[in-house]
């Protein structure tokens, strides 16, 4: 959504206004969004991390004054603000418990410390929490009744949703689905968490990356391998040239990925019977619009239907999501909503 982002007029939009902040290793996105999850105003800075989490707290709260400004409103007119961060976190605390790309950050106020800088109250939630509920209320799943979401990037991030509740667990640690083991064998591979047979070290760009690696390592041939003895770099956008060159082991393990998802959407399948199950971030391979996008769509759909009731299989959608990088910001602000309404009755 955000190269085609449409604003929506301020004399358009359904009053109460919610902010929500989509915080990122690289950048931090804020949204202005409408009672129906329309966006009002957008706004995306560089995160700047080593500059320290009192400074990106600072800087996130000027953002939602600067997103009301922008539309000629008062910040007292926002409702409530909503902040999507990486975690773990502990969620009643208000804090990261560990940063792993915000280095220095565990243990920081977070959510409160915007709030102050903000002058607002502040949700807060995991950031693949946030983007599911976006995807939930105005993106892939819009009017049904239950998500799940897989946010394919250097890791493998979840979220779900049942009925408007965020699963958010009793430790804060719910719907982190990048952490179901898919594979509980001696050789599993070990994710980057530190335990073997998660989903996130066969399904990740960290994982494909180091696969194609292993095998090109071991002399296997192909427009691959020459592509990286002449000096380009080894990630997914050129593992998906290649595979759409038909180079065997592009092609191999990107399909072997899409199987791995197909056994973890199977399982989550099986637990909750999610409605739609939606695929998000940045490794989904063009989507729907590109050859190498369809075909990993149509692996993994090809192994949940060899693996899950017919019923099931026939009845739950699995799709791309639909809202792209603007997802987290929408749905933060979208879970900012829902602490509104239920604060105010």
């Amino acid at each position: 959504m955000a190269s085609d982002r449409t604003l929506l007029p301020l004399a358009r939009a359904r009053q109460p206004l919610y902010a929500g902040l989509d915080l990122g290793g690289t950048n931090i996105k804020s949204a202005l969004v409408d009672d129906a999850g329309d966006v009002v105003a957008f706004h995306s800075e560089p995160t700047h991390a080593s500059r320290g989490p009192e400074d990106a707290a600072a800087r996130m709260g000027r953002a939602v004054h600067a997103l009301a400004s922008r539309v000629g409103v008062a910040a007292a007119d926002i409702a409530r603000v909503g902040l999507g961060s990486p975690g773990p976190l502990d969620l009643e605390a208000g804090t990261i418990v560990r940063a792993g790309n915000l280095p220095g950050w565990d243990g920081f106020p977070l959510r409160d410390r915007v709030a102050s800088h903000a002058g607002c109250a502040v949700t807060f939630a995991n950031d693949a929490n946030a983007a599911a509920y976006g995807e939930f209320w105005v993106g892939s799943a819009r009017g049904a009744s239950s998500l799940v979401l897989l946010t394919l990037g250097t890791g493998v991030g979840g979220g779900i949703i049942i009925g408007d509740v965020n699963v958010e667990g009793a430790h804060s640690h719910g719907s982190e689905c990048g952490h179901m083991i898919v594979d509980p064998s001696p050789a599993a591979r070990m994710c980057p968490c530190g335990q073997p047979g998660h989903l996130e070290a066969y399904a990740s760009a960290t994982s494909l990356t180091a696969m194609a690696a292993e095998q090109l390592a071991a002399g296997v041939g192909g427009s691959l391998a020459e592509a990286v003895a002449a000096g380009e770099q080894l990630t997914p956008i050129l593992l998906a040239r290649e595979a759409e060159r038909g180079d065997r082991v592009a092609h191999g393990v990107l399909m072997d990925a899409a199987r791995w998802l197909g056994i973890g959407i199977v399982s989550l399948m099986h637990a909750i019977d999610p409605a739609v199950v939606a695929l998000g971030g940045a490794m989904t391979f063009g989507r729907d619009d590109h050859p190498v996008g369809r075909a990993f769509l149509a692996r993994i759909r090809d192994e949940v239907h060899r693996r899950t009731f017919p019923l099931l299989a026939e009845r739950t959608s699995i799709c791309y999501a639909g809202l792209g990088g603007d997802a987290g910001a929408i749905g933060a602000a979208g879970l900012a909503r829902l602490a509104h309404r239920g604060h105010s009755g």
